[in-house]
């Protein structure tokens, strides 16, 4: 598996991985992102930017994340420069269960430290166990749960240092 900073002519596919998850998510009852903040707009944007980041077996895309260095609306109190912070990581469904989400996480671990960020985050929905499952057995241990609007939001850290 090859995982790499994105290029802005993927930005299509990562906006149809984030939309195929966001779709297989709503048709569970659990509705995650909005087309605006996974429309090929909003993710030309974030690619050109540099915050995504792709995970490919062979030529096929298989898995993306966002991979940010602030997050002032889940992580106020965070220090500007210790942390970087992941986000919408999508795994393909023909790949779920195959270790591509262990193959980001430990790609944006090695990026933070390489950034010289003390700190990997995130946070996730408080009540998706299955998602919290995976970023406990991955090594994240639990900071926080936050509310924000109706939403508790889980948030988890993992020191870079090795």
């Amino acid at each position: 598996m090859n995982i790499q900073e994105a290029r802005p002519s993927d930005a299509p596919m990562i906006a149809s991985v984030l939309q195929d998850a966001a779709r297989w998510l709503a048709d569970g009852g659990r509705a995650l992102w909005s087309g605006a903040e996974i429309g090929q707009g909003r993710v030309l944007q974030d690619t050109t930017a540099g915050l995504f980041h792709v995970a490919h077996d062979g030529e096929q895309m298989v898995g993306v994340m966002k991979l940010e260095l602030e997050d002032a609306y889940f992580w106020p109190e965070v220090l500007p420069g210790t942390s970087a912070f992941i986000h919408k990581l999508a795994i393909r469904r023909a790949w779920v269960k195959k270790g591509v989400s262990t193959e980001l996480l430990t790609y944006a671990g090695v990026r933070a430290q390489q950034l010289e960020r003390a700190y990997l985050r995130l946070d996730c929905v408080a009540d998706r166990q299955g998602l919290r499952n995976l970023y406990e057995d991955f090594g994240f241990a639990l900071h926080s749960v936050v509310q924000k609007g109706a939403t508790s939001f889980a948030r988890y850290e993992l020191p870079t240092a090795k």
